[in-house]
């Protein structure tokens, strides 16, 4: 128990049962608790394995490497289509979480062996995501723009692209785009 992360359970308004039962069933595991992104974070030899956070309808735990994961209680959920690795098991009362601990500790036991037999998940490449032609438009309008978009990690050339392209409206896409291209030409993720 690291307490650096008794505030994240300190403060939880709303789930404050789940998140200590989920909290006892992680540090059963013998992983390091560490604090990351504000929520509490089980590592294996420097290895984020899995964390425990929060949303207005569930709690869950978040496996990064869920996707890789065996899963025969189908208890695994993909949080939105454009998640590649992580996998979550979500919850809404401490009566599911008794219901599948032994289950949950068996996925958290199978998360660590992952990580110990180094596989890791095959990512799409940036390539593979939708172009939208509004922005492959102003990119063959505007060298710069290219070049510094080219220039990006792959991580946010992705966001642009999804960002761009889950407007249903060319109109709204292109509001987007206008609005993004000072921060492409600085270098800078959608979210920095």
């Amino acid at each position: 128990m690291n307490p650096k992360v008794d505030f994240f359970f300190d403060k939880a308004n709303q789930w404050q049962k789940e998140f200590e039962k989920l909290r006892t069933i992680a540090l059963s595991t013998e992983l390091v608790e560490e604090l990351k992104w504000g929520c509490p974070c089980y590592i294996y030899q420097g290895k984020n394995i899995f964390l425990i956070h929060g949303f207005k309808e569930y709690c869950a735990v978040l496996f990064f490497k869920g996707a890789l994961m065996k899963d025969p209680d189908q208890i695994l959920i993909q949080q939105s289509e454009n998640v590649q690795a992580a996998r979550q098991i979500r919850f809404t009362d401490v009566q599911q979480i008794n219901d599948l601990e032994e289950a949950l500790r068996s996925y958290m036991f199978q998360a660590i062996e992952i990580e110990e037999s180094g596989a890791k998940v095959e990512m799409k490449k940036t390539k593979a995501f939708e172009m939208v032609e509004e922005f492959q438009n102003k990119l063959d309008e505007n060298p710069k723009l290219k070049e510094a978009f080219e220039a990006l990690t792959p991580g946010r050339q992705r966001a642009y692209l999804l960002h761009f392209s889950s407007a249903k409206q060319s109109k709204t896409r292109e509001t987007r785009i206008e609005k993004c291209i000072p921060q492409i030409l600085t270098g800078k993720g959608l979210n920095d």
